[in-house]
């Protein structure tokens, strides 16, 4: 027989292969009185959701072997109600197209809190958002060169070669810029 927090309580699945950020978060989501099933990755996460569908699921976009993408369709092929977020260190409008696409309510870049994470799904479900403290900032020339190259490197299906020479690139200067982490707005 279940508790009766643990019927109440809204379940959530929590797939990020960080494992500092994703205890930190899964946390955070419990002092809030969430069920937290965490992952590490897609693998594992495609397991937990087999074993109790979530309502929520928070991904990762990057995570070894089979990303977060997959796990977002995987996902609503298991169950279509399940609310999901896609979180990303690495993203692109490109990918934030095909996380909606596959599914996704909500996309949105590290580093994130739970706050983020909640006011992400308020969006999704065409609640209000909260008020927002910051004003508008235009994203930096750096991080719209970065997202650039995100979209060309999708449309290349990551062929890296193929995304440099349309670029015009050398391919090891891009790749050099791939292993920079993505600047901040």
């Amino acid at each position: 027989m279940a508790s009766p927090r643990a019927s109440d309580a809204p379940s959530l699945l929590l797939v990020d292969d960080d494992g500092v950020f994703r205890e930190r978060l899964a946390r955070a989501f419990r002092e809030r009185g969430f069920e937290v099933a965490t992952a590490g990755s897609m693998e594992e996460g495609l397991a937990a959701a087999q074993q109790e569908s979530p309502e929520l699921a928070v991904v990762d976009l990057r995570m070894p072997g089979r990303g977060g993408l997959e796990l977002v369709r995987e996902l609503r092929a298991l169950d279509a109600s399940t609310r999901i977020i896609v979180l990303t260190g690495y993203g692109s409008i490109a990918t934030a197209v095909e996380a909606v696409r596959l599914g996704a309510l909500n996309y949105i870049p590290k580093p994130a809190d739970v706050d983020d994470l909640l006011a992400a799904l308020a969006r999704g479900l065409g609640e209000p958002s909260p008020p927002v403290a910051e004003a508008f900032q235009a994203p930096s020339l750096a991080r719209a060169e970065w997202e650039h190259i995100q979209r060309v490197l999708a449309d290349c299906e990551g062929n890296i070669s193929e995304a440099a020479r349309r670029l015009g690139l050398h391919r090891r200067s891009l790749q050099r810029k791939l292993q920079k982490h993505p600047p901040s707005q």
